[in-house]
């Protein structure tokens, strides 16, 4: 038989032999070890397709260090399944984070009411899983680097000539270092998270999305807001929902003089009480200025989110101004003047 030939023949019985140990295995771990378990099931079944193709490499490893071949290309072949083996590790490594993030965050829900416990743990979660997979590729990539050995050679130098041109790189490098760090940061401080009400540049929106470099700011109008991840780390802000989601929200009533304001504040309670936009806890009416032609009255009432507060507000609103019409016209702004008729001469 030629040598090409039993080459050949050698190679496939090593991948056929890795294609039944594959299937042997997973039909042995799916079936009676991992039947019950929420993790290893999953991540058996989507690695399958990486654990295989681990196991082809190495098999064509042990199958190209049995087979007679020329040992500049044995080596070359060797060095490029070492290279394949690496990433599918991290491949596999990959995916076993991202299953494990995906369980971890199916006990949370923020789509319910009470979210604060949910939205801390999302905001964790999807930053660290983030910061995990970065790390988990950069050390595969680095490994597969540091098999070859003029790669090596000049990383190693690199690093140990801290000359100008490291200088020039960290200088470069700098913006995307301080997200790298704010991240980590924002994930255990966390001054905002997933879905918090937020004021920035002005605008009233929530937070939608977190990645390694920015923010997506979700504005009322449907608008999206992109800001670096740093900029909740050194600029000031406004986060309404940082403890607790309820909100204080305030009208403001500009009448007459004249106002009942005995009538108005029982009115105004009537209407607070009656919306099921009201917590529950605050109500308040309050004189709280005069100015040259009017008065100011200031309502409080609470509500257990920003989006609900604000249509406590208008609907407040709405119902005072059909009250003033309705019952106490004389109490809307208005203008006096005064006209003095000279007496005849």
């Amino acid at each position: 038989m030629p040598p090409w030939t039993q080459t050949t023949a050698i190679f496939l019985l090593a991948l056929a032999f890795s294609w039944v140990a594959c299937f042997v295995i997973y039909r042995l771990a799916l079936t009676r070890l991992v039947r019950d378990t929420v993790f290893w099931r999953p991540l058996l079944a989507r690695t399958r397709g990486p654990v295989q193709l681990q196991l082809m490499i190495m098999a064509a490893s042990f199958a190209a260090n049995t087979v007679p071949l020329p040992w500049e290309e044995g080596r070359v072949l060797r060095h490029l399944l070492l290279i394949a083996f690496i990433a599918c590790t991290t491949w596999v490594l990959r995916t076993a984070l991202e299953i494990w993030m995906q369980l971890h965050l199916r006990r949370f829900r923020i789509d319910v009411e009470d979210n604060l416990l949910a939205r801390k743990h999302v905001t964790q979660a999807r930053i660290l899983q983030r910061v995990g997979t970065t790390v988990i590729v950069v050390i595969g990539v680095s490994a597969a680097l540091m098999t070859i050995e003029g790669v090596r050679q000049y990383g190693v130098s690199l690093l140990a000539s801290a000359g100008a041109a490291g200088i020039v790189v960290g200088f470069a490098l700098q913006p995307v270092l301080r997200n790298v760090f704010a991240g980590l940061q924002l994930a255990l401080t966390q001054p905002i998270r997933i879905d918090d009400a937020v004021i920035v540049e002005g605008e009233w929106g929530n937070i939608e999305e977190i990645t390694a470099t920015y923010v997506v700011v979700r504005i009322w109008d449907r608008r999206r807001m992109i800001v670096p991840l740093n900029y909740f780390m050194e600029q000031p802000f406004q986060n309404w929902t940082r403890n607790d989601a309820t909100l204080i929200g305030v009208v403001l009533l500009y009448v007459d003089f004249a106002v009942d304001t005995t009538a108005l504040r029982a009115e105004a309670e009537r209407v607070v009480r009656a919306s099921p936009l009201w917590k529950g806890d605050v109500f308040a009416l309050q004189v709280t200025d005069f100015r040259e032609r009017e008065a100011e009255i200031r309502i409080l009432a609470d509500a257990t989110n920003a989006g609900r507060a604000f249509d406590l507000r208008c609907h407040i609103r709405e119902a005072l101004l059909d009250y003033l019409q309705r019952e106490q016209p004389h109490a809307l702004p208005r203008t006096r003047n005064a006209v003095e008729v000279a007496a005849p001469a």
